[in-house]
């Protein structure tokens, strides 16, 4: 795991997955709130910045995360968005937030199917990322499936992320 700086401020994404019917997190996105506990457990610099709206089950997967994080990582260092409802938009309210609150460093806690595209946004935003690894888990047909909607996700989010870069810089 990339260690900041001494002293300097560390923000780990917690990208958001699905909610079942009954309000609780599906098993990607508790695996990806797993995580994300143990990278700031191990250490008091590192915030969460819990992302992800609510999508066809309430509540929103950020309040869902930070039920999850009760006890294990206090109120004080979590950060809810419950506005963002796809990738661009969580990196955009990222960027945003390390910018204002002066960050050292950006973590992202997704499935490793995702990742690229998250580094790729985050990069085209004028921040560097580092991947916190995850273990893969599920079927091998649905990791496929997965691996090949990131496919086609990405030529769509990179021109949608220079557009947004563009306009930032603008």
């Amino acid at each position: 795991m990339p260690k900041p700086p001494s002293g300097q401020r560390t923000l780990a994404v917690v990208f958001g997955a699905a909610v079942r019917p009954d309000g609780s997190a599906s098993p990607a996105l508790a695996r990806r709130v797993g995580y994300a506990a143990a990278v700031a457990q191990a250490d008091p610099n590192v915030d969460l910045f819990l992302s992800g709206g609510t999508g066809a089950y309430p509540p929103s997967e950020a309040a869902v995360m930070a039920n999850l994080l009760t006890g294990a990582v206090s109120a004080e260092r979590l950060t809810l968005d419950e506005d963002s409802g796809d990738t661009l938009e969580t990196v955009r309210a990222v960027a945003a937030h390390a910018r204002a609150n002066g960050y050292a460093m950006i973590l992202t806690c997704t499935d490793a199917y995702h990742q690229p595209r998250v580094g790729m946004l985050f990069r085209l935003l004028g921040f560097a990322s580092r991947p916190v690894r995850l273990a893969a888990r599920g079927p091998r047909q649905l990791r496929l499936k997965m691996w090949l909607r990131e496919g086609a996700a990405i030529p769509y989010d990179l021109v949608a992320g220079i557009s947004a870069a563009w306009r930032e810089r603008a």
